[in-house]
């Protein structure tokens, strides 16, 4: 399960890294593709929102459940409500663009900077803090049971698996073009 949030976290560095390119471009007055930006937030949250940080949440919950005399703090389920208010807010403002709504360069640009910024704090908090701990912590049956209680989370990637779902199928060729 572990590998797993890992794996997921490599996936959503690559993708912030492709935004915070954009919002570079987008604050020098450079073109930008905002249906890029658009999908790559979108994949954030229907697949980080809906199935990762779910399970960050659930297996936050079983280790303090399972180890009630260590005091872990409840910055995950914080920072995962933020997050939640920060795509949805960027969302916004990026569907007014889309909508030939007239939205000031440097609005949008502060935005998309903040966000990229809270999802790598986020990500390096769980990678520093929080991982070790649970990594520490948990017997190999505690993580079988976990994964138990995870199962009805677990999507499949929309975006980096190899199944034929067409949900992001621009932002698929636009990785597999910047990898060449």
């Amino acid at each position: 399960m572990l590998a797993r949030l890992h794996n997921d976290h490599k996936h959503i560095a690559i993708l912030l890294n492709v935004l915070k390119n954009k919002q570079q471009r987008l604050q020098n007055g450079e073109a930008v593709n905002f249906n890029l930006i658009r999908d790559i937030v979108e994949y954030m949250q229907s697949y980080a929102e809906h199935s990762h940080h779910p399970l960050e949440d659930l297996i936050n919950e079983f280790y303090i459940k399972t180890h009630p005399g260590e005091e872990l703090e409840k910055q995950l389920g914080e920072e995962h409500h933020q997050l939640i208010d920060n795509s949805s807010s960027l969302m916004s403002s990026l569907n007014l663009v889309l909508s030939d709504v007239p939205v000031q360069n440097e609005i949008l640009s502060q935005a998309l900077k903040d966000y990229v910024e809270a999802q790598r704090k986020h990500m390096m908090y769980e990678e520093a803090k929080l991982f070790p701990i649970w990594e520490a912590g948990m017997t190999p049956a505690q993580w079988e049971e976990v994964a138990d209680m995870c199962q009805e989370k677990l999507i499949s990637d929309p975006l980096f698996s190899d199944d034929d779902n067409l949900l992001f199928e621009e932002l698929k060729e636009y990785l597999a073009r910047a990898e060449d």
